[in-house]
């Protein structure tokens, strides 16, 4: 007598899911940012999405078994989107595919910036839900691929390493000029615009400062700091 070997589930969307079925976990996905915006992550409980969507907690459970799975999802759509449309990045120098792709950036996370304020606190400091956890790791290496590529790939790339250590702390400057609009409160988001723009100013200083010797070496010492102490990434990687 043969036993039939049962296959583990895997992880993500249900398995044989119809379209009837990803219109139901758009919705109820859509139902959880609205609350999560309008309350804040604290205070929204995966019963108060289910009962807006007006659907039983087991069947939102079969999309969403936890309020991180929204989370991940945000980043997933997100990020999904931003690797996408950077992928018909225009050549050029690396400092301007920078300012286009920290522009883009901006562009694709300005309709859900309501949302993202909502989640700040998850997004810095939740260790199992945040920008540096392990669980969105797919996330920040999608974006974080699209920054190396903008120097790796441009017209005027310095040698390895210190293309892609440049292009990791371009990553971060990335996050924090987006931190800063997340906090931004000036009409019309001018304080942001007008950091992006002076940004942009710096940077042929930039080019300039990365000819020197010494400062290569101190990109390089602070890339393996970055990468040990924020993605968990020794240098050996």
């Amino acid at each position: 007598m043969f036993t039939e070997k049962v296959k583990p589930r895997r992880r993500g969307r249900p398995p044989g899911q119809t379209s009837q079925g990803a219109a139901a976990r758009e919705r109820l996905y859509a139902t959880a940012m609205q609350l999560i915006t309008a309350r804040g992550y604290e205070a929204t409980t995966l019963r108060d999405v289910a009962k807006e969507a007006g659907v039983s907690v087991g069947l939102l459970y079969r999309y969403f078994p936890s309020k991180q799975a929204v989370v991940v999802a945000l980043y997933d759509e997100l990020s999904s989107d931003y690797a996408r449309q950077a992928a018909d990045m225009p050549p050029g120098r690396w400092r301007d595919r920078f300012i286009v792709a920290l522009k883009m950036s901006l562009d694709i996370l300005g309709p859900h910036q309501l949302a993202l304020r909502a989640l700040t606190p998850v997004l810095v400091a939740d260790p199992e839900e945040g920008i540096f956890s392990a669980s969105t790791a797919f996330s920040r290496l999608r974006v974080q691929h699209v920054f190396e590529q903008a120097v790796v790939a441009s017209s005027d790339a310095p040698k390895q390493p210190i293309a892609g250590a440049l292009g990791r702390l371009l990553y971060l400057v990335h996050l924090a000029v987006l931190l800063w609009w997340l906090l931004d409160k000036s009409p019309h988001q001018r304080a942001t615009a007008t950091l992006v723009s002076l940004t942009q100013q710096l940077l042929p200083s930039a080019a300039l400062a990365l000819r020197v010797p010494p400062v290569r070496r101190f990109l390089i010492s602070v890339d393996e700091l970055v990468r040990e102490a924020l993605f968990g990434n020794p240098v050996s990687a």
